[in-house]
């Protein structure tokens, strides 16, 4: 029966057997009783379900039968319901002592009495009137029981409406029981247990004495108990809070325990604060509006000296737009530059190369052969340094184990750095690979400690540490794990102005000859052209950390190749040189002529298709990418239906290629030199076979 089910006083009758079930209806209907009679013990917890006063069940109905849906009704009747049962039993054998089945059914049916046969009609009427009126006291206890749960609902409702939390003290021990809302105003929600000691632990130091004084006065004097006080909560922070309440007394009339509410009152004593300070401040505002008045020259200077100052940083912002406009300008334009610039180093660099070996025996000739040969790798390097910048440099990355990177460059870096300054290395074993191409990142990190060395003019210390960080707290990062490679030095640092513009291109502290000012941007744009970020932290004094984030690779380490040596001399073979500058495609022939290569040469895509489909025969084709009419992308794609097993070696002067040819192409980055096109085309001409 449910806790709402109906106030029903009728009696349910099971007896199947004679006509004990139509006797016992009978007297009931005359005595003023309504019943129900049932064939079986189905039937007979249907009608309980329904509601009833009480049951009126002959032995013999239940003696044979499944009593467990009976039972297990009856054991999930809730706490104010007891149904009671009438057991009608056979002569001899009504009390439990004389009929352990009588015995066993009371343990089963709960609220039992036992009648037994011939029963008196009078004596049928007074048991079963008995039953319905403690039937009926138990209806009236689920009403109050109904009545005091809607109490406390509505108390609750009250409290959460406006707030508050209850608490009750006995102080006797001085216990205390706290609601959840009143643990959350002391900073405790969640909080199974909350004692006096702990909220005399919570209470500000300051409010102590006040709120033993208030708590005195009302277990003297019996007054309502009323106090503001802080508390600080768990977190640190400071609240306020009231506390209220009264007195319960006992029954010799001395006070019990005290029963109050709680509140949190930190908006209002904070806006009280607010309030105050700013009656202060209009106070002092009034008091010294007669003396701003005598100064109104010194108050129009000051307004002067302001208007000033903002229209000093309007500049500065205005001349922060131009920059930013600038830098992305020369962002679009550094791509193509290096394009060109790699054209004309290939031109000198392949052409230098041809000539060293044609004046073999002057010295002088050879001397001023290297000259011009470093001239050109020390162009080529710039013109990298600009492609890092641009983000637009080829880069070949893999996974790459960064502590053995730089324990293998570490030799390098201190014959860099000179006996003056000393060189710490923090990278531990056992970290993960990271996703970078190892040549660049070389470079990078060669960069950061020349910088650091030239910070530190008198000597100092460099210390490169490598741990895995999270880039979570990084915008411009992802939300993932990553290596962080930190080069800390201990020279004289930077000041805000001019840690701002360190990454910018051309921005040298150092003087003029003494450095390009692309080492910062350079390793700036490696960084985030990998998927990862420079950090430069600096403080003038203290010296300078650059943090080169970087992503770790999900591959692990591949392994070592087997040192194999390089040919000095391949096979001769006929190559279609596709080029449309005429210096660089004079360069290319000469290289691979003197490489014992027979050249055909054509001018655009459109010459070298010609060529091709007038039947010359051709072992490989070597194209230039950037061309007018036709790239070297969609020339490979036109030769390759025609002769798909031909070798096709793209060059080009920066990664300007589509990204889904980038692993298709063999290819090989201007300027090269003779060395790399002779093991290049040896290798592609080997697969060709």
């Amino acid at each position: 029966m449910s806790e709402g089910g109906p106030l029903s006083e009728r009696a349910i009758i099971l007896a199947p057997t004679g006509r004990d079930a139509q006797i016992a209806a009978s007297i009931l209907k005359e005595a003023g009783i309504p019943s129900v009679i049932r064939p079986d013990l189905v039937g007979l917890r249907e009608e309980l379900e329904k509601g009833a006063g009480m049951a009126f069940i002959a032995e013999e109905a239940v003696r044979n039968g499944d009593l467990c849906p009976l039972a297990n009704f009856l054991a999930r009747q809730p706490p104010w319901s007891d149904i009671p049962v009438v057991l009608l039993t056979y002569r001899g054998g009504g009390g439990p002592k004389r009929n352990p089945f009588a015995a066993g059914l009371a343990d089963i049916l709960g609220n039992v009495t036992f009648l037994e046969r011939p029963f008196h009609p009078t004596t049928l009427v007074s048991i079963v009137r008995t039953a319905v009126r403690g039937r009926r006291r138990q209806y009236e206890a689920r009403a109050r029981l109904k009545e005091l749960a809607e109490g406390e609902q509505r108390l609750q409702n009250a409290l959460e409406a406006g707030d508050l939390g209850s608490w009750t003290l006995d102080v006797q021990g001085m216990v205390l029981e706290a609601s959840e809302s009143c643990r959350a105003h002391f900073g405790r929600r969640g909080e199974a247990f909350f004692s006096y000691a702990d909220l005399l632990a919570a209470m500000h130091p300051d409010d102590m004495n006040r709120v033993r004084a208030a708590l005195e006065k009302t277990l003297r004097t019996g007054c309502d108990y009323t106090v503001e006080h802080r508390n600080i909560w768990p977190d640190g922070s400071v609240h306020w809070v009231e506390m209220r309440a009264r007195v319960l007394k006992d029954g010799p009339g001395r006070i019990a325990r005290l029963i109050g509410v709680s509140s949190d009152i930190t908006a209002r004593k904070l806006a009280e604060l607010e309030r105050e300070r700013l009656l202060r401040e209009l106070e002092a505002e009034r008091s010294a509006l007669s003396e701003l008045t005598r100064t109104l020259e010194q108050r129009v200077e000051a307004r002067t000296a302001e208007l000033l100052s903002e229209v000093a940083a309007r500049e500065r912002a205005q001349e922060q737009l131009l920059q930013s406009q600038k830098m992305e300008v020369v962002g679009q334009l550094t791509g193509g530059v290096a394009h060109d610039f790699n054209n004309l180093l290939m031109a000198i660099s392949g052409n230098l190369e041809l000539l060293r070996k044609r004046v073999s025996d002057d010295p002088r000739a050879q001397r001023l052969l290297e000259g011009a040969m470093q001239g050109a790798r020390r162009g080529s390097s710039l013109t990298q340094r600009m492609l890092a910048f641009s983000r637009q440099q080829e880069l070949k990355t893999s996974s790459a184990d960064m502590t053995a990177l730089i324990a293998g460059i570490r030799e390098l870096l201190e014959r860099t750095l000179g006996p003056q300054i000393a060189l710490i290395i923090d990278a531990p074993p056992g970290l993960p690979p990271a996703q970078v191409d190892a040549n660049q990142i070389e470079l990078a990190i060669l960069n950061l400690v020349i910088n650091a060395r030239d910070a530190m003019p008198g000597g100092g210390e460099i210390k490169i540490s490598v741990d895995r960080a999270d880039g979570r707290a990084k915008k411009a990062l992802r939300d993932k794990p990553y290596l962080r490679v930190e080069v800390a030095d201990t020279g004289s640092g930077m000041d805000a102005v001019t840690l701002k513009k360190a990454i910018e291109p051309f921005f040298s502290t150092k003087p003029p000859g003494k450095g390009t000012g692309l080492g910062l941007s350079m390793v700036h744009g490696l960084a985030v052209q990998l998927g990862g970020l420079l950090e430069l932290a600096s403080e003038v004094g203290k010296g300078t950390v650059a943090s080169l984030w970087l992503p770790i690779a999900s591959n692990a380490l591949p392994a070592e190749p087997p040192d194999v040596a390089e040919p000095q001399h391949g096979r001769r073979a006929t190559i279609l040189v596709v080029e449309d500058d005429p210096l660089i495609a004079m360069s290319t022939a000469d290289m691979l002529e003197d490489l014992g290569h027979t050249v055909v040469e054509a001018s655009s895509g459109k010459k070298a298709l010609e060529i091709l489909e007038g039947g010359q025969a051709v072992d490989m084709m070597m194209t230039d990418h950037a061309m007018p009419g036709m790239t070297g992308v969609e020339l490979a794609k036109l030769v390759r239906r025609t002769h798909p097993t031909m070798p096709v070696l793209l060059v080009t002067g920066y990664a300007d290629l589509p990204a889904a040819q980038k692993a298709i192409l063999p290819r090989l980055s201007k300027p090269y030199q003779q060395a790399q096109l002779r093991a290049e085309i040896n290798r592609l001409l080997e697969s060709k076979s």
